[in-house]
Protein backbone atom coordinates (compact mmCIF):
# COMPACT_ATOMS: atom_id res chain seq x y z
CA UNK A 1 0.00 0.00 0.00
CA UNK A 2 1.47 2.99 -1.15
CA UNK A 3 1.80 6.01 2.18
CA UNK A 4 0.49 9.19 2.22
CA UNK A 5 3.16 11.78 1.90
CA UNK A 6 2.91 14.12 4.81
CA UNK A 7 5.16 16.98 4.09
CA UNK A 8 6.76 19.96 6.15
CA UNK A 9 3.32 21.17 7.84
CA UNK A 10 3.01 17.82 9.64
CA UNK A 11 6.63 17.82 10.93
CA UNK A 12 6.83 21.21 11.72
CA UNK A 13 3.64 20.75 13.88
CA UNK A 14 4.22 17.44 15.26
CA UNK A 15 7.69 16.57 15.16
CA UNK A 16 9.55 15.84 18.88
CA UNK A 17 13.03 16.66 18.95
CA UNK A 18 13.62 15.06 22.02
CA UNK A 19 12.16 11.75 21.30
CA UNK A 20 14.01 11.76 17.61
CA UNK A 21 17.30 12.84 19.63
CA UNK A 22 16.91 9.74 22.47
CA UNK A 23 16.17 7.45 19.89
CA UNK A 24 18.65 8.14 17.24
CA UNK A 25 21.24 9.79 18.70
CA UNK A 26 21.83 7.98 22.30
CA UNK A 27 23.57 5.35 20.62
CA UNK A 28 27.04 3.65 19.80
CA UNK A 29 28.76 5.14 17.32
CA UNK A 30 29.22 1.53 15.97
CA UNK A 31 25.89 0.27 16.18
CA UNK A 32 23.65 -0.59 12.90
CA UNK A 33 21.62 1.97 11.68
CA UNK A 34 21.99 5.67 12.92
CA UNK A 35 25.14 5.24 14.71
CA UNK A 36 26.49 4.16 11.93
CA UNK A 37 25.42 7.04 9.70
CA UNK A 38 26.82 9.07 12.25
CA UNK A 39 30.22 8.03 12.36
CA UNK A 40 30.34 7.86 8.44
CA UNK A 41 28.65 11.78 8.69
CA UNK A 42 31.60 12.98 11.58
CA UNK A 43 34.77 11.32 9.86
CA UNK A 44 33.62 12.71 6.18
CA UNK A 45 32.99 16.45 8.06
CA UNK A 46 36.27 15.42 9.82
CA UNK A 47 38.66 15.13 6.45
CA UNK A 48 36.32 18.30 4.96
CA UNK A 49 36.71 20.67 7.41
CA UNK A 50 40.15 19.27 9.27
CA UNK A 51 42.39 17.45 6.42
CA UNK A 52 41.24 19.27 3.22
CA UNK A 53 41.10 22.49 4.52
CA UNK A 54 37.46 23.78 3.63
CA UNK A 55 37.13 26.90 5.30
CA UNK A 56 35.44 30.80 5.46
CA UNK A 57 33.29 33.12 7.21
CA UNK A 58 30.18 31.85 7.12
CA UNK A 59 28.52 28.31 7.44
CA UNK A 60 24.70 27.53 6.69
CA UNK A 61 23.64 24.46 7.52
CA UNK A 62 20.02 23.48 5.83
CA UNK A 63 17.39 21.97 8.40
CA UNK A 64 19.40 21.92 11.74
CA UNK A 65 16.83 19.68 13.42
CA UNK A 66 18.09 19.88 17.11
CA UNK A 67 21.56 18.36 16.55
CA UNK A 68 24.70 19.87 16.73
CA UNK A 69 27.01 17.16 15.63
CA UNK A 70 27.00 18.57 12.23
CA UNK A 71 28.95 21.28 13.67
CA UNK A 72 31.62 19.52 15.69
CA UNK A 73 34.43 19.95 13.39
CA UNK A 74 32.77 23.18 11.17
CA UNK A 75 33.44 25.14 13.89
CA UNK A 76 36.40 24.73 13.69
CA UNK A 77 36.79 26.15 9.91
CA UNK A 78 34.10 29.00 9.63
CA UNK A 79 33.65 32.44 12.02
CA UNK A 80 29.79 31.75 11.87
CA UNK A 81 27.46 28.91 11.67
CA UNK A 82 24.10 29.85 10.78
CA UNK A 83 21.71 26.75 11.68
CA UNK A 84 18.30 26.53 10.30
CA UNK A 85 15.02 24.67 9.98
CA UNK A 86 11.11 25.24 9.42
CA UNK A 87 10.02 23.75 13.05
CA UNK A 88 10.21 25.89 16.34
CA UNK A 89 10.46 22.96 18.60
CA UNK A 90 14.24 22.06 17.27
CA UNK A 91 15.67 25.57 17.84
CA UNK A 92 13.86 25.79 21.27
CA UNK A 93 15.77 21.71 21.72
CA UNK A 94 19.19 23.50 20.64
CA UNK A 95 18.44 26.82 22.83
CA UNK A 96 18.36 24.07 25.86
CA UNK A 97 22.26 22.79 25.09
CA UNK A 98 23.57 25.91 23.46
CA UNK A 99 22.84 27.56 26.92
CA UNK A 100 23.59 25.10 28.89
CA UNK A 101 20.17 24.27 30.56
CA UNK A 102 19.49 21.63 32.94
CA UNK A 103 17.95 18.61 31.06
CA UNK A 104 19.37 19.38 27.42
CA UNK A 105 20.30 16.58 25.49
CA UNK A 106 24.05 15.19 26.21
CA UNK A 107 26.06 15.29 23.31
CA UNK A 108 29.42 14.43 25.18
CA UNK A 109 29.87 10.56 23.58
CA UNK A 110 29.89 12.54 20.33
CA UNK A 111 31.88 15.27 20.91
CA UNK A 112 34.52 13.17 22.53
CA UNK A 113 34.68 10.73 19.58
CA UNK A 114 34.96 14.27 17.40
CA UNK A 115 38.01 15.12 19.62
CA UNK A 116 39.35 11.94 19.21
CA UNK A 117 39.29 12.37 15.30
CA UNK A 118 41.32 15.24 15.98
CA UNK A 119 43.67 13.97 18.13
CA UNK A 120 42.54 14.95 21.81
CA UNK A 121 39.90 13.12 22.98
CA UNK A 122 40.07 15.79 26.52
CA UNK A 123 39.19 18.39 24.99
CA UNK A 124 35.67 18.34 24.39
CA UNK A 125 34.68 20.57 26.99
CA UNK A 126 36.68 23.02 24.88
CA UNK A 127 35.07 21.65 21.73
CA UNK A 128 31.42 22.52 23.18
CA UNK A 129 31.90 25.33 24.02
CA UNK A 130 33.57 26.23 20.56
CA UNK A 131 30.27 25.58 18.88
CA UNK A 132 28.38 27.32 21.27
CA UNK A 133 30.27 30.98 20.34
CA UNK A 134 30.19 29.33 16.50
CA UNK A 135 26.21 28.96 16.39
CA UNK A 136 25.18 32.50 15.62
CA UNK A 137 21.77 32.12 14.25
CA UNK A 138 19.09 29.60 13.64
CA UNK A 139 16.54 31.06 11.08
CA UNK A 140 13.37 29.94 10.02
CA UNK A 141 13.87 28.30 6.73
CA UNK A 142 11.30 26.53 3.83
CA UNK A 143 13.55 24.71 1.20
CA UNK A 144 10.26 24.85 -1.01
CA UNK A 145 10.70 28.56 -1.61
CA UNK A 146 13.16 30.13 -4.12
CA UNK A 147 14.36 32.19 -1.35
CA UNK A 148 14.42 29.18 1.78
CA UNK A 149 15.42 32.01 4.58
CA UNK A 150 12.47 34.93 3.29
CA UNK A 151 11.70 37.29 4.44
CA UNK A 152 15.53 37.29 5.21
CA UNK A 153 17.87 37.96 2.17
CA UNK A 154 21.93 37.21 3.19
CA UNK A 155 24.88 37.07 1.83
CA UNK A 156 25.61 33.83 0.23
CA UNK A 157 27.44 31.95 2.43
CA UNK A 158 30.96 30.05 2.08
CA UNK A 159 30.01 26.74 2.75
CA UNK A 160 26.47 25.04 2.57
CA UNK A 161 25.83 21.40 4.87
CA UNK A 162 22.52 19.58 4.72
CA UNK A 163 22.06 16.29 6.11
CA UNK A 164 18.68 14.25 6.14
CA UNK A 165 16.89 17.18 4.81
CA UNK A 166 15.62 17.26 1.49
CA UNK A 167 14.50 13.39 1.32
CA UNK A 168 12.05 14.42 4.45
CA UNK A 169 10.82 17.99 3.02
CA UNK A 170 10.11 16.85 -0.90
CA UNK A 171 7.54 14.51 -2.05
CA UNK A 172 8.47 13.35 -5.52
CA UNK A 173 11.80 13.89 -7.65
CA UNK A 174 11.14 17.14 -9.15
CA UNK A 175 9.86 18.53 -5.75
CA UNK A 176 13.54 17.32 -4.85
CA UNK A 177 15.31 19.01 -7.88
CA UNK A 178 13.43 21.79 -6.89
CA UNK A 179 14.09 21.84 -3.46
CA UNK A 180 18.12 21.84 -4.12
CA UNK A 181 18.09 24.43 -6.79
CA UNK A 182 16.65 27.19 -3.74
CA UNK A 183 19.04 26.08 -1.39
CA UNK A 184 22.01 26.46 -4.22
CA UNK A 185 21.20 30.29 -3.90
CA UNK A 186 22.66 30.59 -0.38
CA UNK A 187 25.88 29.48 -1.44
CA UNK A 188 28.53 31.72 -3.31
CA UNK A 189 30.21 30.85 -6.30
CA UNK A 190 32.69 28.72 -5.84
CA UNK A 191 31.55 27.74 -2.40
CA UNK A 192 31.58 24.72 -0.98
CA UNK A 193 28.16 21.89 -0.30
CA UNK A 194 28.18 19.19 1.92
CA UNK A 195 25.55 16.75 1.38
CA UNK A 196 24.72 13.68 2.95
CA UNK A 197 21.62 11.84 2.38
CA UNK A 198 20.86 7.79 3.01
CA UNK A 199 18.76 5.49 0.61
CA UNK A 200 15.60 3.92 1.44
CA UNK A 201 15.96 6.03 4.77
CA UNK A 202 12.74 5.66 7.00
CA UNK A 203 13.53 7.54 10.22
CA UNK A 204 11.15 10.15 8.78
CA UNK A 205 8.28 8.11 6.83
CA UNK A 206 7.09 8.74 4.36
CA UNK A 207 9.96 10.06 2.33
CA UNK A 208 10.49 10.51 -1.42
CA UNK A 209 12.34 7.81 -3.37
CA UNK A 210 15.19 9.06 -5.28
CA UNK A 211 15.32 6.45 -7.82
CA UNK A 212 12.66 7.14 -10.59
CA UNK A 213 10.51 4.44 -11.23
CA UNK A 214 11.84 2.37 -14.93
CA UNK A 215 15.52 3.55 -13.97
Amino acid sequence: MEETYTGKDFYAQHFDPRDHLEKYYNVSLVDEGMGQFVTFFLRGAHRAFTVDGIKGDTLIDIGSGASIYQFLSACESFREIIATDCADQNWEEMQRWLKKEPGAFDWTPIVKYVCELEGDRDKWPEKEEKVRRAVKRYLKCDVTQPNPLAPLVLPPADCLVSSLCLDAACKDIPAYRSAFRNISCLLKPGGHLLYYLVWSYTLFKPMVSLVEKGK
